[in-house]
């Protein structure tokens, strides 16, 4: 009995150094900026990530916008979804399919385009907080984007807003200009084994 009160006292000492330490550390982060994350990596897991982070904007309020770059006119449900929220949430699925799909490097150049374009503009909508730019990563690995005139425009983006940008082979000047970087790691995939793509676990 003796040895799990003394088990505890340490336990509850050690935790109390614990939270001193963890709570000094939080009061001496005053920053507060809008930040660039970019979710990369070969893993699966970008866009839904992003979509869990458009989710939590949305519950605390915020406007928020989505452009997808590569993806085509899926009914996925995350925007059938995401859509319920009304003006809350601005979304444009600006792709014609992925590049193996369209065979056709000239409309894909013209989608993406039009899809940053489309990012721009709801950039400069002061009442939108968040912004998801879906597969923003392929385009820019492709080159149907100028990387340099794309890194210029989100390193702009005003203080308070907050942009994600998904797809994996992210460029190292996007990855340098990010205030945020994971990069998901493939571990193992349903996909090796034969098993498709599945409604409510891909899209």
């Amino acid at each position: 009995m003796t040895t799990e009160i003394d088990d505890a006292a340490r336990h509850k000492a050690k935790m109390a150094k614990r939270k001193a330490v963890q709570d000094a550390e939080v009061a001496a982060k005053t920053v507060e900026k809008g930040l660039l994350i970019v979710n990369s990596g070969p893993g699966k897991g970008k866009s839904t990530a992003a979509f869990g982070l458009v989710l939590r904007a949305l519950g605390h309020g915020w406007r928020v916008g989505v452009v997808q770059f590569i993806k085509g006119a899926w009914e996925t449900g995350e925007r059938k979804a995401l859509e319920t929220f009304g003006d809350q949430i601005a979304w444009h699925t600006m792709g014609e399919g992925f590049t193996w799909e369209t065979q056709d490097k000239a409309r894909d150049i013209a989608a993406a385009g039009r899809a940053f374009d489309k990012a721009k503009e709801l950039m400069a909508d002061e009442t939108i907080r968040l912004i998801v730019l879906d597969e923003l990563n392929i385009a820019l690995r492709y080159d149907y984007l100028p990387l340099a005139d794309v890194v210029a425009t989100l390193r702009a983006r005003r203080r308070d807003l907050h942009i994600v940008v998904t797809g994996r082979n992210a460029k190292p000047e996007l990855i340098e200009a990010a205030d945020l970087v994971t990069e998901m790691t493939l571990v193992k995939h349903h996909f090796a084994a034969g098993v498709k793509a599945q409604v409510g676990i891909e899209f």
